[in-house]
């Protein structure tokens, strides 16, 4: 017959290991509920791609029209690849991106967007698309600093990165169009992967 002492000295000792594992499982929840883990990494590895593709090709270009044409069409396809993957990713959590921390995180993200569109409208209906590069970098970095408060903290420093460039631009420190690539192209790529490796996909 085991002794009673031995029992008494488990039952603290189970009921500690339940404990634990209740508070793990309450943070983790938590957690998933006020960030939203959904960004595909993938998709900013194909929209990286694209877009240095499209930095080549509008570095070709001989008038401003022709190159923002270039630029426009590559904002519709990686905004395309990028909302389509991230979507995927998220039903592949059991997630949305339109409820919840996804929806906080999307309209964080929107208003500075919505702001570089008015700019680029403006700008090139005066036929003066010369401060564009550095305006798309900023305000790009500025909507996934915000962004990234209910996201991946990872994005905050994507964001920071890209205003980076934009003062360099600004400061004719960095050429137009390398910066472009640079920035919407290899910054996309870089921090794609790193979501990738350590963010699931």
């Amino acid at each position: 017959m085991q002794p009673l002492h031995n029992k008494t000295s488990e039952a603290p000792t189970a009921l500690h290991n339940v404990a634990a594992d209740n508070l793990r499982f309450i943070r983790a929840t938590m957690e998933g509920a006020s960030y939203f883990t959904g960004i595909s990494g993938k998709g900013y590895v194909a929209t990286g791609l694209s877009a240095a593709a499209a930095a080549t090709f509008a570095a070709q270009q001989t008038t401003s029209q022709a190159w923002l044409a270039v630029w426009m069409a590559e904002l519709v396809l990686a905004c395309a690849i990028s909302f389509a993957m991230t979507i995927h990713k998220s039903k592949a959590q059991g997630k949305t991106l339109w409820t919840g921390s996804g929806r906080r995180a999307l309209l964080a993200f929107v208003p500075a967007m919505l702001v570089g569109g008015i700019f680029t409208g403006k700008l090139a209906w005066q036929g003066d698309v010369s401060l564009l590069p550095a305006l798309w970098l900023a305000l790009f970095g500025a909507s996934v600093l915000a962004a990234s408060q209910h996201s991946l903290r990872l994005l905050s420093y994507m964001g920071a990165a890209f205003i980076a460039l934009a003062s360099l631009v600004l400061l004719d420190w960095l050429p137009t169009n390398p910066a472009l690539g640079l920035g919407f192209g290899g910054l996309h790529i870089l921090f794609g992967v790193l979501i990738w490796r350590h963010h699931g996909g």
